[in-house]
């Protein structure tokens, strides 16, 4: 089984190098990862260029402007070859080298699965030892994408034929591909594009997926979903916008409640430090 994992860069020299050695050491290898640039500025393609060797013809660059990081992610998958796609950003690293081999595994096992997922973990942007905030799956529940839970998107692996099936209909977003292409997640939204698109495949269509008690990726504070109240304001905004365009009943009463559930996370980060 082969897994697709799609990078986004942009100006990520400082962080990619992170990125690339945590996918080498993986121990499992049947996987492919699309690098794609949208026009950097610093050293980051020298830095991607430069490791390219050491994938043995397994990673491929697509370096051209985008609209952003989600339109990234439409070329990535649109690009990659793989049974699965998972995405993986320049600023991340995956915590352990057997992310993979657990991924490829539980796909193999059970094959009525369309999807599964697990824990990420937040730390200091300069310190990637000191744990801020631990971001558990385990609770989650389909019913809980009304109050504005996801699973953790980026330890979230899908079957290609999924993203395929499930595209978006309605909107085009990129002006160089056909209209049928590169319609998995909506450019349009500012920050919760990735929302959208899980409430679409695992509420909406119900998609089969199976969370795994591991944690997949360790992620830099700093993101646009995670840089004050102005990005939580657009959170919320983008929230009710998935709400209401798929057909799901809530309003920002309920999705206030899981910030009660934040607070308990990042209380469980300082005990865990």
């Amino acid at each position: 089984m082969k897994i697709s994992i799609i990078t986004a860069t942009w100006n990520s020299g400082k962080t990619v190098r992170d990125t690339l050695e945590s996918v080498l050491a993986q121990s499992y290898q049947d996987y492919e990862l699309i690098i794609k640039d949208g026009g950097s500025k610093d050293d980051t393609l020298a830095i991607c260029r430069e490791y390219e060797p050491r994938f043995g013809g397994r990673m491929h660059i697509i370096s051209e402007r985008d609209k952003g990081i989600y339109d990234a992610m439409n070329q990535g998958i649109a690009a990659t070859t793989g049974d699965v796609v998972g995405i993986l950003n320049s600023d991340d690293f995956y915590t352990s080298n057997d992310i993979l081999q657990i991924v490829a595994d539980q796909f193999e096992r059970t094959p009525e699965i369309d999807a599964v997922y697990g824990d990420v973990h937040y730390v200091k942007e300069d310190d990637t030892t000191q744990l801020v905030r631990y971001y558990s799956s385990k609770t989650f529940r389909r019913w809980m994408m009304r109050l504005g839970f996801m699973p953790a998107h980026p330890s979230f692996y899908c079957r290609k034929k999924v993203y395929e099936s499930l595209k978006k209909e309605g909107f085009h977003c990129h002006e160089n591909e056909d209209e049928d292409d590169n319609r998995y997640f909506d450019t349009s939204y500012k920050i919760a594009a990735d929302f959208e698109n899980l409430l679409r495949l695992i509420f909406v269509h119900r998609i089969k997926t199976k969370y795994i008690q591991k944690d997949f990726v360790t992620m830099r504070m700093g993101g646009a979903s995670s840089s004050g109240a102005a990005s939580h304001k657009q959170i919320n905004k983008d929230h009710m916008r998935a709400f209401k365009e798929n057909g799901v009943y809530s309003n920002y009463l309920i999705i206030s409640l899981r910030y009660v559930y934040k607070i308990g996370e990042l209380v469980k980060g300082v005990l865990l430090r």
